[in-house]
């Protein structure tokens, strides 16, 4: 199997390394709460077959029932990997095997092991919802490492992920015209890169949801463009030895050789 990822949009990311196929944090129908999805649902049949489906926290745009749902259907059922507190969102979906892990534990999947990572974010359902932690995965493969962060903000240990990492996903955005807490914007997420060192770095979480209420606010059409660009010109100054691949929902790219 070639070994490569899809950008699907916002954090939803189609991992293919190691010979299994993983999905992060599924946002796939047209519309989550009060967000609509830009260029539309996802067909869930296009997906393929999947190993796991990872899910780095809580919040409706990461842990979106409607979106999991028809995957715990499907004839090959995935693993749900979720973080601690996540299992009750998740316990009436269909989902035969959930695992919750923390940070510094793991777990393996075909093969393949999956690890949590720390990160910064308040992980709770809702803000007044009961608590949850957040995590990051790498995930690969003896001699392979791939991060994908889900939500957080800058932290040093980010540093002690940098061994071996070929590939690094990257928030850089949201889905509104600015930023809570615990999030990164291309700036900061470009200064994550000087810590993180991987080899080639792909921006997520951005140019997908937008709320229903803003769709006609003005600057609309840069807030769901330009961040990764923003990332990526920051990030040539600062680490030019990191390969940045800015993809749009949808587009896939092939995985950097093995070392």
């Amino acid at each position: 199997m070639d070994e490569r990822v899809t950008y699907v949009g916002h954090a939803t990311v189609l991992l293919e390394v190691g010979g299994a196929r993983m999905l992060t944090d599924p946002i796939l129908r047209g519309r989550v709460a009060h967000l609509r999805r830009h260029g539309g649902a996802v067909d869930h049949g296009s997906l393929g077959e999947l190993d796991a489906v990872l899910v780095s926290h809580a919040h409706l745009d990461h842990l979106h029932a409607g979106s999991l749902k028809p995957l715990a259907r499907a004839d090959a059922q995935p693993v749900l990997i979720v973080p601690p507190g996540a299992r009750r969102h998740v316990a009436k979906l269909g989902f035969a095997d959930v695992r919750e892990i923390g940070a510094g534990e793991s777990t393996e999947v075909a093969g393949v092991e999956v690890a949590a990572t720390p990160a910064v974010h308040d992980g709770r359902r809702h803000p007044l919802g009961p608590s949850g932690e957040a995590v990051g995965f790498r995930v690969g493969p003896p001699g392979r490492r791939v991060y994908f962060a889900g939500d957080t903000d800058i932290f040093g240990a980010m540093a002690d992920l940098a061994d071996g990492l070929d590939l690094a996903l990257v928030p850089v955005w949201g889905w509104g015209p600015s930023l809570g807490p615990g999030h990164l914007d291309p700036e900061a997420a470009a200064e994550a890169l000087r810590l993180l060192r991987p080899r080639v770095a792909v921006p997520i979480h951005w140019g997908t949801l937008f709320p229903f209420a803003l769709d006609l606010v003005r600057g609309k059409v840069g807030l769901l463009s330009d961040p990764p660009h923003r990332f990526a010109e920051r990030a040539s100054r600062l680490t030019p030895e990191v390969e940045v691949r800015v993809l749009r929902p949808g587009e896939a790219t092939p995985l950097p050789p093995p070392r």
